[in-house]
């Protein structure tokens, strides 16, 4: 399928592309572009607005999308979807699919009503939008692939309106790989944010907990995490101290524990490399703090414990 052939205004009663095909695109459309399926589609449609300003709307439920919006309309709701009144353009990459059953709960925060999720970035939060960007060129690039050998390049530069049909069973699964990507970065960027929010205190603490849980095993001193918030040293560790009610170091310790515990639990790896994915650069430092936090050596941990994948 290419862009030639497709009309800015689908007919009534077309329903779109069937729920079990993968189709994406990106279009940057004039004033007067609308698209009306009065039976809504049979799958569901994903957009991401790239510039200017597009107008959504599902059943009785309407919504404005502008650049970093992410809108997703479900199936069988009668929509309808354009420029916006007023703007010179709409530029945004669309995808029409079966959603995956686990994308509900992420999208399930946004809903509007009537199968109509809107994700707005939020500016106090993660930027995502590079990396959505990117990962809907690498959905475009991989509907395109074939079989064999690489997948072809992306986006012609310049082509207002561009379509990938994903037909092979890879070419799909990888398609909708990258939709995942899509809806976790946006989705989950707002989910942090608003987490964050309700939990309270400083944000640049809890920014410096999520790093230091996020990768346990990383080489983290005050330093380094007061720079990465951008404190003194001095100052961070003293708002993580009063915030948190134990200090950086001791937040650090406690995470890299779990984190063994969990490696302990689910893997084969020998004592020695779970102390060193953990930050434990000594095995003996490490036997002695894991012993004193759940009361027994590593081994006996293990050995009291399921073994996952061993």
């Amino acid at each position: 399928m290419t862009a030639e052939g497709l009309p800015g205004t689908v007919a009534p009663g077309d329903p779109g592309p069937p729920p079990g095909l993968v189709v994406v695109g990106r279009y940057d459309e004039l004033p007067g572009y609308t698209v009306q399926r009065p039976h809504g589609a049979d799958s569901w449609l994903f957009t991401w607005t790239l510039s200017g300003r597009g107008t959504l709307r599902q059943g009785r439920t309407e919504t404005a999308a502008g650049a970093g919006d992410l809108v997703v309309l479900a199936p069988g709701v009668p929509h309808r979807y354009g420029v916006q009144l007023g703007c010179d353009h709409w530029e945004f990459w669309w995808a029409h699919c079966g959603a995956r059953p686990s994308w509900t709960a992420w999208l399930a925060p946004h809903g509007r009503g009537d199968g109509l999720y809107a994700v707005a970035p939020d500016p106090t939060g993660e930027d995502p939008r590079s990396r959505v960007e990117a990962a809907f060129r690498r959905m475009f690039a991989d509907a395109r692939r074939p079989g064999t050998g690489i997948p072809p390049g992306p986006v012609p530069v310049g082509d207002r309106a561009a379509v990938a049909v994903a037909h092979g069973a890879t070419a799909r699964e990888l398609a909708l790989n990258a939709l995942e990507e899509v809806v976790l970065l946006a989705a989950g960027a707002v989910h942090r944010t608003r987490t964050g929010a309700a939990a309270g205190g400083d944000p640049r603490v809890r920014r410096a907990q999520e790093l230091i849980e996020a990768d346990p095993g990383a080489p983290h001193t005050v330093r380094s995490l007061a720079a990465e918030v951008s404190l003194s040293p001095s100052r961070f560790a003293h708002l993580f101290t009063r915030q948190q009610g134990h200090s950086p170091m001791r937040a650090l310790r406690e995470a890299r524990l779990q984190h063994a515990a969990r490696l302990l639990e689910s893997t084969d790896l020998s004592v020695g490399r779970v102390a060193a994915a953990s930050g434990f650069a000594s095995p003996f430092h490490f036997n002695r703090v894991f012993r004193e936090r759940y009361g027994t050596p590593p081994g006996a941990y293990r050995a009291a414990g399921s073994m996952v994948g061993a």
